[in-house]
């Protein structure tokens, strides 16, 4: 038996595996997932999975989830699984309204872009600051 995340449906092989799926999904930036996670389990981003799992498995339905059986937990490239870890990240990160950026984090990757352009105008090839005279640094 699995369980039907009680956000969007999505089918996971046991309780540690939802846990994961709401865990990644709500720190993916999915408003969803991190508003029921803040609800069922305030303390979530401090559970181990199995701690989590076991606090959000009783609020999601129990499903019958035959193609997960055997399911290995190697977590590597599982051929023939229907929904590979990196497959499900990637549908996800691709849906409306997914992976979007707080104010700030948008803020630092916008810097981190200008810097970046700075350092390759100036011709910086990333290495060490160049020396002065005396063999130090130039702030």
């Amino acid at each position: 038996m699995g369980y039907a995340c009680p956000v969007c449906d999505a089918e996971e092989a046991d309780a540690v595996h939802l846990a994961n799926h709401l865990a990644i999904t709500a720190s993916l930036g999915r408003e969803e997932h991190r508003e029921w996670l803040e609800e069922y389990a305030p303390d979530w981003a401090d559970c181990s999975p199995e701690e989590l799992g076991a606090r959000v498995s009783p609020h999601a339905e129990e499903i019958d989830t035959p193609a997960f059986e055997g399911h290995d937990h190697g977590h590597g490239r599982e051929p023939g699984r229907p929904d590979s870890l990196e497959g499900a990240v990637s549908r996800q990160s691709r849906g409306p309204g997914r992976g979007d950026l707080t104010a700030e984090a948008a803020d630092v990757l916008q810097e981190a872009a200008e810097l970046t352009r700075e350092m390759q105008a100036d011709g910086d090839d990333g290495g060490d600051p160049p020396a002065d005279g005396d063999g130090n640094e130039n702030a």
